[in-house]
This record gives structure tokens, sequence and C-alpha cells, in this order.
């Protein structure tokens, strides 16, 4: 099983994971190609070189938006020095802060008011894969939600100095394109390093983590106090919480590279990023997990389906539903979820918000996986993602992954019987030449 493992030793921001999966081996040129698909070519320029920090090689990024109408920007979440007039030099500190965060809110400029729908449909009607789009899509809900909370506004209400941003824009979209790249079987990370001190924002003098940035980390392991200053990002919270699957002090792989992502900030400690990518072991996975289930008699059986999808987009692992008959001989319908620890609050969440359900049932289940690994095959009518399945080092299993069926046969307009034919014809005949 391929594994991403994201060690925050330093935190995290946007432009240091780009600098840290560009160091992992990510092509430059691909994720440019990938980028001018958005149509913002105009906006700003991708600068990308090898640095240093404490000893420590790696690569930095700067997202420089063209045609701004100053030369520095401000940050509504710079870290302040805790001690005694860290204010009367604030200008002075905030030239010099303003080149230690390429994600730093800028001046006021015509980049600076796109709302969460300006950017959908800068991402939707782009030219990038169904999957990349996706997964940025999530990672700007992520901090949305956190901002229209954190306001008090509706979610589409809700202008983002710092998400509206080109650079929050690129680095998040860049995110997705890299991940996309690295096609690995699962992501983990360590507890998050959030830094020390106060943020000087629209609120006043608030300790860190900034609002944002506590609000993307809910439910998520942190560390604090490393230095006296901001080491994570809503940007690169936001690219954990949506991707992360695990977060802990165990990586538990075979480490085949590292990838290091430089900061801007000079630290008492290497302001980078370390990034790994490897593999564990083939073998039988045993997982602790819940079952969360509930009986209900009295409920628009056509709700169900609804349901289902926001439980999955939750992070239910699992969701079934079972024909039952209470007392009285009532007919209902028992709704059974799997799910792991980190995900249980918003499984409840739904239940109890979009169900009659009064009440549910928990317990804990082990579950015993076979080890996974997703490939891309080609077919005479696209390519096709195929997950392979593995007992006591054999495959034993493949399947090809509905999705993909499902997109050509729509767009070739034939039935998704043939496809899934081709897919097995291919495989099954490459099995029999090995």
């Amino acid at each position: 099983m391929k594994v991403l493992y994201y060690d925050c030793f330093c935190g995290i921001s946007g432009d240091m994971n780009l600098g840290a999966l560009l160091d992992l081996g990510v092509d430059e040129a691909y994720l440019r190609r990938e980028l001018s698909k958005l149509n913002l070519d105009d906006e700003y320029e991708l600068q990308v070189q090898k640095d240093n920090k404490k000893g420590i090689s790696g690569t930095r990024v700067d997202v420089a938006l063209k045609n701004a109408m100053h030369d520095h920007k401000h940050d509504h979440s710079q870290a302040l020095q805790p001690a005694g007039g860290a204010e009367q030099n604030h200008h002075h500190q905030q030239h010099q802060e303003d080149r230690n965060y390429p994600e730093a809110h800028r001046e006021h400029t015509h980049h600076e008011h796109r709302n969460l729908k300006d950017i959908e449909n800068i991402i939707i009607n782009s030219r990038l894969s169904d999957g990349v789009k996706k997964l940025s899509l999530a990672i700007f809900m992520k901090v949305a939600e956190a901002e229209a909370k954190v306001h008090g506004k509706h979610l589409y209400e809700v202008h983002f100095h710092e998400v509206g941003a080109v650079d929050s824009i690129i680095d998040i979209v860049g995110a997705a394109v890299c991940i996309d790249y690295l096609n690995v079987d699962k992501i983990m990370a360590s507890p998050v390093q959030v830094g020390g001190g106060f943020v000087k924002c629209a609120h006043g003098i608030i300790p860190i983590p900034a609002p944002a940035t506590a609000e993307i980390l809910k439910n998520i392991p942190l560390k604090s106090g490393i230095v006296p200053f901001e080491t994570t990002t809503p940007t690169g919270a936001a690219i954990l919480a949506a991707n992360v699957g695990t977060f802990t002090d165990r990586m538990d792989i075979s480490v085949e590279k590292i990838g290091y992502g430089i900061g801007h900030r000079e630290l008492d400690i290497p302001n980078v990023l370390r990034i790994y990518i490897g593999y564990q072991e083939s073998t039988n996975k045993l997982e602790e997990q819940y079952i969360l289930e509930t009986n209900i008699d009295d409920m628009n059986p056509e709700l169900y389906g609804y349901i289902e999808e926001k439980l999955f987009d939750q992070g239910a692992l699992d969701v079934f539903k079972t024909a039952i008959s209470m007392k009285k001989g009532r007919s209902a319908t028992k709704l059974s979820v799997l799910v792991n620890g980190e995900h249980e609050e918003t499984i409840l969440d739904v239940i109890f918000r979009e169900t009659t359900s009064l009440g549910v049932r928990k317990y804990k289940v082990e579950k015993i996986m076979l080890p996974r690994e997703f490939v891309k095959i080609s077919t005479p009518y696209g390519n096709v993602t195929v997950k392979n399945a593995y007992y006591q080092g054999e495959k034993v299993k493949y399947k090809p992954e509905y999705e993909d069926c499902k997109k050509i046969a729509n767009e070739k307009n034939i039935p998704i019987s043939r496809v899934y034919q081709e897919v097995y014809k291919i495989i099954e005949a490459n099995d029999y030449d090995k």
C-alpha cells in the first residue's frame, strides 16, 4: 500500500505543501500545465526554487501576483511577538512578515473579492480532471465552512480575503493536482503544530491558532508553542482536513523518499514541512471501527438515498439498511453506519438532523481488510481505475471502479456492461501473459 505521511512538526501552509510535494517528485512542468487549465495565468506567476533552512535543503514555492496595486501584502493572521513593544514596531514588522507568508492577504485588488461561488465556477469550468476538481472543491469547502461559522454568515455570503486570493487558489488546486499525481492509497499525518503567541486580525489581537484555523482543525490532534508565531495557516489546515485519514506520530511505513517544503520565516527550528512517501506491508489489516445503528419506522423511504449520500460525504465507510419487524408488528428499517472514531461526531449529526431517529446504538467492531492497490489500465474507450486485492501476497480479486466505467459509458454512449467486459478482458490477458 502506497502511503503519504505529513510530518507537521513545524506546521503547514499552502506554499510549503506545494514545495514539499514538488521536492518529493511531482513533475513541475506537469503541475504548471494543470494549473494553466484554471485560466488564471495572467494573474500570477509560479516561482519555484531550491532553498535551505537550518541546513535542510528543499523546495520553496511562491505565488507572485501580477499587476498588484501595492508591493507588499497584509495578512489578517500575521503572528505578533508576545513580547512588549510589538505594536510600536508594527509597520516595520508588517513589511518583514509580508515576505514570510505568501498566503497572506494582499491589499484589496480585483483578485480579493471572490467568494465561494466564484471559486466553484473557476474550478468547475476549467479543463482539470473530475478527481482534481472534486478534491479542490472539498479543500475550499473546509475553509469556507470555517470562515462562515467564525463570521456568523451563510456559506455563500462570505468573501474570502485569503481563500479568494489567487495565491490561495493556486495553493489549493495545486495540492489537489499533486496528490492526484502521486496516486497514493492512504494519506497520514502527525499531530499538527500550530505555533504560539498571538495573531492580529479583524477582531483584534487573539491567541494562536487563528479562529478559522482552529475551526478547520477540530477533531484533529494538535501541538502548540514550539515557536511564538503562527505555523499553520487555514489553507494548510484545510489541505490536511480534506485528505488525511489518520493522524498519528507512528508512521509505520517503509520510506521510499522524503520531500521538504521550505517556509519563509526564520525560526529557531527548521521552518520546513516534511512529507514522506513509502509503503506499508501487504498483510491483512486489522482496523478498529464502530457501528452506529438505529431503527426507523416513521420516515419517508424516499429520503434514504439522500441520507446515504450525506453519510458517505461525512466520512461513513459503509452504509446499509436491513428490513426488520418491530413491536406490534410494525415494519421498520435498521440503518447501520460503519465509521471510524474520527468521523463519529459528523455521522451522528447527519443521523439526528436528517432522519426521524431519536437514539443510536454504538458498538466497536474489528474489520479485517485485504491489502489493496489502485492501478489505471488503458482500454480502447479510455483509462479505467482497477482495484486489486491481495491475500498472502497473491492477487485474489480485482474490480473496475464503477464511476470510471459509468463516465465512459455516458461519454461513448455504450452499455456499461461493455466497458466492464473490455476491462476484464484486458486484465485477464495481462495476467495470463505474466
